[in-house]
Order: structure tokens, then sequence, then C-alpha cells
């Protein structure tokens, strides 16, 4: 009996896992795709980074809070709703309890004791420099997420940072003045005594709170890579990430409720616990839907186990080959430069192989960067003169330094001869073809 148990569960391994997703059709894809989903983003967080690096947000969120909200608490003050960032930290801050409403006011009585013009220039630098750490914090964990290994540039990144501080805010208080006054006015209130218009007024009004959440958490996986991240797998992410959340607030309510010896185990602390606690949850939750996003968007990574992104030695050379091949083609044909997040939905890759080509091509000479933003890439010499085994050789050689070359391996004679046999095949059949010559190949053929 066991070994038919057996037999049946290697079955449903081999059926859930063997097909690619790309060649499944019909009603088996929408089965086996929730199913891998769930399976891999459960095995991404019992690997503990996500865990890790939520944690991390939790420090960083204290040290942030309180300037986070001075800086939108004065921008605010200039559009004369200020005084509605209180009952909005009130509600993120619920699930505490009697504590949360304790919390909020010493959290805004400390907001409101900052004054701007006594900081001083270099004070006023350090505010904004503690807001845009928790955001570039917040990127830098996203892009481990998307798997890319560099953040924005300094100019795309200030001007993005400061959107978000300064916009950010005004767009989340309109959007709800707006839902506010729509549902108050007369138009609105004659439909609701009018069925079934006023039980679908009323089932909208409750589901708002999770499409405020689900629209909010979209815009943040959309906005805060640094990669391309499509409409689609964002809106996924964000739906399990805003019903999760809300999910996770009622229990945590209830979690308060029934947990009295907090208080007396921790005496004064209990608040502070229970704030650490509920900041991990949330942002742990913003993790797991941008980790949902991830493999919607790139659903050949939901694999029985875990992709590695190291490449090869073979797939270098043909991904750099292939990087510059594409380069030389828009060069040539007069048309826009390729930017990282145009060759990564060209090339349908993650963001971190191409990034590593890219910044190895840009560092040998190769390419160059335009002053755009985003940034594209050029070639940095005439293609005419950029031969297929000048390219061979740096992808060859890259990842060597001073430590570990050619000449600090022993030298075998035998090795030497093979070594040097493949050295000169390349140099044959590679030496006097060109990038532009790559290109013209192709016209020919067409």
């Amino acid at each position: 009996m066991s070994y038919s148990l057996l037999q049946w569960y290697e079955r449903l391994l081999t059926q859930l896992w063997s097909d690619d997703l790309r060649n499944i059709q019909g009603l088996r894809r929408w089965i086996i795709i929730p199913v891998r989903l769930f399976v891999v983003v459960v095995r991404q967080l019992l690997k503990g980074e996500l865990n890790l690096r939520a944690m991390s947000l939790v420090y960083t969120t204290l040290l942030s809070i309180v300037p986070l909200l001075a800086v939108s608490f004065s921008v605010l003050k200039g559009f004369g709703v200020h005084n509605q960032i209180e009952p909005l930290l009130l509600n993120f801050l619920a699930p505490l309890g009697p504590k949360g409403e304790e919390l909020s006011a010493n959290i805004i009585s400390f907001v409101e004791n900052i004054r701007v013009g006594v900081l001083g220039s270099l004070g006023l630098a350090l505010l904004f420099y503690t807001v845009v750490s928790l955001i570039q914090k917040v990127e830098s964990t996203f892009n481990y997420v998307w798997q890319v290994e560099h953040l924005r540039g300094i100019a795309q990144r200030f001007s993005n940072y400061l959107s978000v501080i300064l916009i950010g805010p005004v767009l989340v208080f309109t959007a709800l003045g707006v839902t506010a006054t729509a549902l108050n006015h007369s138009l609105v209130q004659q439909l609701m005594t009018v069925e079934p218009f006023g039980y679908l007024i009323v089932a909208t009004t409750r589901l708002l709170p999770y499409l405020l959440v689900i629209a909010a958490f979209t815009f943040i996986y959309m906005f805060i890579p640094n990669t391309r991240v499509r409409l689609f797998p964002a809106v996924v992410g964000g739906l399990v990430a805003g019903v999760l959340w809300q999910s996770s607030g009622w229990a945590f309510a209830a979690f308060i409720a029934s947990s009295s010896k907090y208080a007396a185990i921790y005496s004064g602390f209990a608040i502070l616990i229970l704030l650490l606690i509920w900041l991990y949850l949330n942002w742990l939750i913003l993790l797991l839907g941008a980790q949902v996003a991830f493999f919607v968007q790139y659903p050949q990574y939901m694999t029985r186990q875990p992709v590695q992104l190291h490449l090869s030695s073979r797939l270098r050379e043909r991904l750099a080959l292939q990087i510059m091949f594409m380069v030389a083609e828009r060069h040539l044909r007069a048309g826009d430069p390729w930017t990282a997040d145009e060759l990564v939905h060209h090339l349908g890759l993650p963001m971190q192989p191409i990034h590593n080509v890219l910044q190895l091509m840009v560092k040998s000479g190769f390419l160059s960067l335009t002053a755009d933003e985003p940034p594209a890439y050029l070639p940095r010499r005439d293609i005419e003169t950029i031969t297929l085994r000048e390219l061979y050789e740096v992808v060859r050689s890259a990842g060597e330094n001073r430590l570990l070359t050619l000449q600090t391996l022993p030298h075998q004679a035998e090795v030497e001869r093979a070594m040097r046999a493949v050295q000169q095949a390349v140099e044959s059949q590679l030496d006097d073809v060109t990038l532009r010559d790559l290109v013209e190949k192709k016209d020919a053929a067409i």
C-alpha cells in the first residue's frame, strides 16, 4: 500500500514539474501554474532571505518613520490636508488595539514638534537623507527579489525618490478625498435607494480598502524595482499582497485581543514588541507579493529545484555576442539605442545576467552609456574595429584578477599545447570578423 502511495506521489510530482509551462495549454495550465507558484513562493520564504530583509526594513522603518511623516506633513500642509495623516496612521496601527491609538498620538506629536526652520540646512538635509535611505533600502530589497544587482543612477534615484516623497502623499490623499466626495454625492445617495445599485455601492464601499491597498501595492511593484515590471504580474502580486495584508490585520487584531499576557511580561515594552512584529509582517507580505509578481512575469523560473542565475562560460559568450550584435545593428540602422529594460524584455531574461554582461562590455570599452534617463547603450568604438575574437577573449577572461590568472596556475606542457590549439582555432576563425560583418551577413541572408 505504501509503495502504491509512493508511486502516486512520484507520478504527481512528474505531472507538476516535468512540462515546460510554455507548452501547457487549457485547463491543465490554470491548475498547474497556481500550484507551482504556491510551492516556489513558500520555498523562497523558507529559504530565509526574505525574512532577513523584512527584519532589516523594520529597523530602517523605525529610524525613518518620524522624518518620513514630517516631510509628508510639510508637503500636505501646503494643500491643507495635513490633518488626514493621523487617521491614516491610526488605521495602519488599528490592529494593535488601544495601544495603537496611543502610539499614533505619540508619533504625530513627534512630527508636530519638528520645526523645519529650527533644523537649519544641515538638519533639513539629514531629514531628507533619512527618508531617502528608507526608499533606497526598499529598492535594494526589491532588486534582490527581481534579481537585479544595481540601484538606479544618482540622477534617476534623486528624481524618482523625490517624486515618491513629495508627490506620493498628495496623490494618495487626493484619491481618498475624491472617493469620499463621490460617495457623498447626491446622485450616488439617490442610487443607493434603488436596487440593485444600492447593494453594489455598499459592496464596493466594503471592497474599497482592498482595492486601494491592491492599487498601492501594484504601483510599488511597478515603480520601485530597477527593472521593467509588466502590469499583469504587478497586479497579481498586488492582489495577493493586498488580500494577505487586509486579512493579517484582522488576524493580528484578534491575536492582540487574546494576548493580555504580553503586557504582564514586557510591561511598558509590550507595545514596542507588538509594533515590531506588526511592521515585520507588513514588510514580509509586501516582499511576498513582489516574489509572486516575479514568478508570474518569469514563469520559466517556477521549477522543482531553484534556478541559479550564474551563467556558464558558454552562455556568457553567447549572451555577450547577442547583446553586442543587437546594439551594433541598431547603431548601424540609426535606430534608437537599446536600454537595459528593453534588452530584458526582448530577450525574456531577468535583469541580473543581462546587467552583468552589459557591465562587462562597458568596463572593457566596447559599450558606453548615454546621458538619457534611463540610460541607453551605444558602441564605444566603431563597429568595424570590434572583432569577434576581442569579444571572445574579454568574455573568457572575465573574473580573473591579479591573484588568479593564467600565470598563477601550474603549467603543464601537454595542457599548454591543447590550450594553444584552441586559441589558434579561435584566432583563425574569428580574427578578421567584425561586428559590422556579422550585421551585414544578416542582411545578405535576407
